[in-house]
């Protein structure tokens, strides 16, 4: 019997393929209004999603240049 391998689990990089740009965008998009949201604002959940989205921001930057 030869052995087999599946990709159950493999993942693709965010920053690769022709709609990379624009997925970043929206993760973004989602992180800034879950960080300004009222219910997380001041709270370290809040800043965890602000940092995420200055991470996903200079990601974009980079991809972008």
């Amino acid at each position: 019997m030869e052995s087999q391998y599946c990709k159950v689990g493999s993942t693709t990089h965010i920053t690769s393929g022709s709609h990379a740009g624009s997925r970043l965008e929206s993760y973004y998009k989602v992180f800034i209004s879950m960080a300004s949201d009222t219910k997380y604002a001041g709270t370290q959940l809040g800043e965890f999603f602000e940092q995420k989205a200055l991470k996903i921001k200079k990601t974009l930057d980079n991809l972008v240049n």
